[in-house]
């Protein structure tokens, strides 16, 4: 099974069904939660400070711009929360999962 971080988005990625949301949930970092209506995964990465926590946001943005696909952030002082959703998909697709993962590597998890 090829690596998550080894694909890239889909410009045309569609809407992924329960089963396949809960075979992807196992291929990224456990700490990221499924939102309970099921359109949305987040996780919650914490720093130990401001400037470390910004280094994140811009080398997730990085990622988030190369792959044309951008998540939803809250910026805190030491911490960042990270919620992926496919707008044109009404939902989770793989591109979600394939960023997620991209982040769990940029975090170093």
């Amino acid at each position: 099974m090829e690596a998550l971080t080894e694909r890239h988005c889909q410009r045309d990625a569609s809407r992924l069904d329960a089963a396949r949301v809960s075979e992807m949930m196992k291929r990224v970092h456990a700490d990221w939660t499924l939102a309970e209506d099921g359109l949305s995964i987040r996780r919650e990465f914490r720093f130990g400070n401001y400037y470390e926590t910004i280094a994140f946001v811009n080398a997730l943005a990085w990622v988030a711009h190369r792959e044309d696909h951008h998540p939803d952030l809250e910026v805190g002082y030491n911490r960042c929360q990270v919620r992926y959703s496919t707008h044109s998909a009404g939902g989770l697709s793989d591109n979600d999962f394939i960023c997620a993962a991209r982040i769990d590597a940029l975090a170093g998890s």
